[in-house]
């Protein structure tokens, strides 16, 4: 057996108290990127390539906002356990689990999703850049402050 994967078995990510409130603070740090990142930097640039027109306001936005906090939720406390199971102790290390788990599991679905919706090179770099941004920022925090 690899030692990574004996090690993971024998090392359970305990749930604490502590972890809880991280993965909240990391989910709603992502949350609030996502937040400044479609609805302020990249607003008309993504409104344009999604295809909303402007001043449209998107149908279920406030259902959408809930299920993107839980998501990000979800996603940090699914980071949390692989970022402790690969024993990373600082930001950096925390952010390149992150990065690597991006480039595994966040890009390529992506990317294929976005080639077979025929959609613009140019907003597959504004979601993957999101992702990667978001993830990298929760893994950092993560593993500093486990």
């Amino acid at each position: 057996m690899h030692a990574v994967n004996f090690f993971a078995v024998l090392y359970p990510v305990v749930i604490t108290q502590h972890l809880i409130i991280m993965v909240i603070i990391a989910g709603i740090l992502q949350w609030l990127l996502g937040a400044l990142w479609y609805g302020v930097i990249f607003k008309k640039s993504w409104r344009k390539f999604v295809g909303y027109v402007e001043g449209e306001t998107p149908k279920n936005s406030v259902f959408g906002m809930v299920i993107s906090l839980i998501a990000c939720l979800l996603l940090s406390f699914v980071l949390a356990h692989i970022v402790g199971w690969a024993g990373s102790m600082n930001f950096t290390g925390g952010s390149k689990i992150a990065i690597i788990c991006w480039l595994g599991f966040m890009a390529p679905p992506l990317f294929t999703q976005h080639i077979f919706e025929n959609r613009r090179a140019n907003l597959f770099a504004i979601n993957a850049s999101y992702w990667l941004l978001a993830m990298a920022l929760a893994g950092g925090i993560l593993a500093a402050f486990r």
